[in-house]
């Protein structure tokens, strides 16, 4: 992919992980998850952490530039 991603999709790819994660976290919190999954739950948790880590600080940089775009940590608290 050539082309830059503008920062509402990087918006939205936050957003989404951030859900993602949630949602993550509550299953391993369950009772839902047995031994043998596990691992590999806690893996895709780290990989959604992850992500979601590279696309804020890509965020941050297009928020440097356009101060207009609201702070990371009103972007997350806000309902949509």
């Amino acid at each position: 992919m050539s082309e830059s991603l503008s920062s509402n999709a990087i918006i939205y790819a936050i957003l989404s992980l951030n859900s993602e994660i949630t949602l993550q976290k509550d299953y391993l919190d369950s009772s839902d998850v047995s031994k043998a999954e596990r691992d590999n739950e806690e893996g895709i948790l780290e990989d959604l952490e992850q992500a979601f880590m590279e696309f804020v600080n890509c965020y941050k940089s297009y928020r440097h530039e356009d101060s207009s775009l609201p702070e990371i940590g009103e972007l997350l608290t806000t309902e949509l």
